[in-house]
């Protein structure tokens, strides 16, 4: 037995888990489904829907295997060893160090401006007396930090719980309100490519809550108490429930962009405001009340997103450093695997944790009120489009080798999944490049 099976199968005798899966336990797959799932990502499925109806619609269920596959073997490492996937990343080289340390920095100070901004936007279209974007970005920053401050994981969970029944409500609402055609809904899960059609689809394929919250599940299984083997029916359970709630948002984006803008011709503006631009479709087409009610719905889905990476990453982030402290004097048992430590909740009270949240917050304010160098844009873009395939190809390493017990390796099932995740955000991580450039 190496020291991991031992340390494993001692924790799971001090944590014997449930008796039995059940929906009762169900949360970290809300809080990963609720920040996996932004603004950005609801416009970019609309203008699918609006440029070729119904016709990619397999791609969305495409898409969701694809993000349970990833999810459920990031909480699977964290429950089979009692390791953090930054633990994992560590055992394969300081390589990793170097990479998660530039890309944390860097990504959370220019998406702190971005989440600001998008929460933002259906404010201001809510209140345009009120002030101005700019002003409301920086308000929604600052409310994020004093709510993951001061609340613990399962206060987070309850108010990620709300938000993602607003999300869910509104858009299958409106989904349902544009009148969806049955017969062209079932076509759409035959898998077709109508031409100009193959960047659209791996967008929906891979680009729907694939972010670092990803990584960040097996951190709130952890803080959610789940420490053991013993959870992992239950974590299942709780990462299928996630993506199918994700599933069904972007197939009622799909809807709404094939039904209300397919068919009409109307086009958005990219990006977050194109879901302003729907709201004024929908003013125009179902009267005020529809209007403000998707307007929050939309604030519902921005505003998770950000205090669920206010929190989340931060919790990735204070990991990090606690590993990097703990190498530095040499703490190297078995006890030292950090998803216990993780399930106390004093990481969310710790230094490093507060640290990144002030990170997230204030220094991109500046980017609200100045162009964003395109410096840094770059340097973003591109560690941005390598973390996915990172995450998936380091998966199947750390899955298939001696640092996971032998009963929680991956299956052919899980490594064809994880090697299709990694080859899809390849092509992905190539196409955002030559964006960029």
């Amino acid at each position: 037995m190496t020291e991991t099976d031992g340390a494993a199968t001692a924790s799971q005798a001090a944590d014997p888990g449930p008796r039995k899966s059940s929906w009762k336990y169900i949360g970290p797959g809300i809080v990963v489904a609720a920040t996996g799932v932004g603004a950005g990502d609801l416009v970019a499925t609309l203008i699918a829907g609006s440029k070729f109806g119904y016709t990619l619609l397999w791609a969305a269920v495409i898409g969701c295997l694809v993000k349970i596959s990833l999810a459920e073997a990031t909480g699977r490492w964290h429950l089979a060893t009692g390791r953090t996937i930054f633990e994992g990343w560590r055992s394969l080289g300081r390589w990793t160090t170097w990479y998660f340390a530039v890309y944390i920095v860097v990504w959370g100070f220019v998406y702190g401006a971005t989440a600001m901004s998008s929460s933002a936007l259906p404010i201001v279209a809510l209140f345009p007396d009120g002030p101005g974007l700019k002003v409301w970005a920086a308000i929604t920053g600052i409310l994020g930090l004093v709510f993951v401050w001061f609340n613990r994981y399962a206060v987070f969970e309850k108010a990620m719980t709300v938000m993602i029944g607003v999300m869910f409500v509104v858009v299958v609402y409106v989904a349902v309100r544009v009148g969806p055609s049955l017969p062209k809904t079932f076509a759409g899960l035959v898998p077709a490519l109508p031409d100009g059609s193959l960047l659209y689809t791996l967008g929906i394929v891979g680009g729907v809550g694939g972010t670092i919250t990803m990584a960040a599940y097996g951190y709130w299984v952890n803080a959610k108490g789940w420490t053991t083997p013993a959870w992992m029916k239950v974590m299942r359970l709780d990462n299928r429930v996630a993506y199918v709630t994700t599933g069904i948002f972007v197939v009622a984006m799909l809807i709404i962009g094939a039904e209300l803008l397919h068919s009409t011709n109307i086009v958005l503006t990219s990006g977050d405001k194109g879901l302003v631009d729907l709201g004024d479709v929908l003013e125009q087409r179902f009267g005020s009340a529809t209007a403000t009610l998707f307007l929050v719905g939309f604030f519902a889905t921005s505003f998770s997103s950000l205090i669920g990476v206010w929190h989340g990453v931060s919790l990735m982030f204070a990991d990090f450093v606690e590993r990097l402290r703990k190498e530095a004097v040499r703490v190297e048992t078995a006890e030292a695997g950090g998803a216990a430590e993780v399930a106390t909740g004093e990481r969310e009270k710790s230094v490093p944790f507060r640290a990144y949240l002030l990170w997230l917050t204030f220094p991109p304010m500046a980017l609200l009120f100045l162009d964003q160098p395109f410096g840094l844009v770059l340097v973003y873009g591109v560690l941005g489009a390598f973390f996915m395939p990172f995450l998936a190809f380091t998966l199947i390493a750390l899955l298939n080798s001696s640092r996971t017990p032998g009963e929680w390796r991956n299956g052919w099932l899980s490594n064809i999944m994880l090697a299709a995740a990694g080859l899809l955000f390849v092509v992905l991580c190539v196409q955002q490049i030559r964006e960029l450039f």
